[in-house]
């Protein structure tokens, strides 16, 4: 029951904020023409698509992602709509053949991969793209001068949604879940000797006695 709950939930709250967000942020609603889309790699929503929620900590800032999460590997649409396939379907027999009832720590996890993996393979299907815009810690740069591979020098200058945030998290439930599991795993011990038998071995450490001979 917890897998379809928060499978149900997370994909709602996944779908619904990207709707809000790209028919509010912007001084217009931004429309999506999937065919637009596909034929110009540069098509994004315009710069004034932009607003300032958390002075400082969060912005919404529309963008579309071409790759994975946080637009890890750009121009890749077709792979990532057959690993995620494949994602989904490995999540499904996880869940069916890999957990027991009342694992609800699997569970969860498990519900929020496939959550978040269903709500961005809904967008690389309907829209070419997925529909990205939190930015966290905006204008906060590295310290000495360091810049990320690609010479961004912000602390986070990656775009995400709520997709992203359900995979990451649901895979840090299944980590944390697999190291309980390690730890609760008994040790072995060997059986100790029963009493009766230690009384009646002959001992290595005590000396030979001698025969009385009477």
């Amino acid at each position: 029951m917890a897998l379809f709950i928060v499978i149900a939930l997370g994909l709602s709250a996944d779908l619904a904020s990207k709707q809000a967000a790209f028919a509010l942020i912007g001084e217009a609603p931004v429309l999506l023409d999937r065919d637009v889309i596909l034929a110009d790699p540069q098509w994004n929503p315009p710069p004034d698509a932009h607003r300032v929620a958390i002075q400082g900590v969060l912005d919404l800032h529309l963008v579309l992602n071409r790759g994975a999460v946080f637009g890890i590997g750009p121009g890749q649409r077709a792979f990532f709509v057959v690993f995620t396939i494949l994602a989904v379907a490995v999540g499904i027999y996880a869940f069916a053949f890999r957990t027991r009832i009342g694992d609800w720590l699997a569970h969860i996890a498990i519900g929020c991969i496939l959550a978040g993996a269903g709500g961005n393979l809904f967008d690389r299907i309907m829209f070419g793209a997925v529909r990205d815009f939190l930015k966290i810690f905006p204008d906060t740069h590295l310290p000495l001068g360091w810049r990320w591979p690609g010479g961004n020098s912000e602390v986070f200058p990656w775009v995400f949604n709520i997709a992203d945030v359900l995979l990451l998290t649901g895979i840090a439930l299944l980590m944390l879940r697999m190291n309980r599991k390690s730890e609760s795993k008994p040790q072995r011990q060997c059986d100790p000797v029963p009493a009766s038998a230690a009384a009646t071995a002959p001992s290595s450490t005590q000396p030979n006695q001698p025969i009385d001979p009477t």
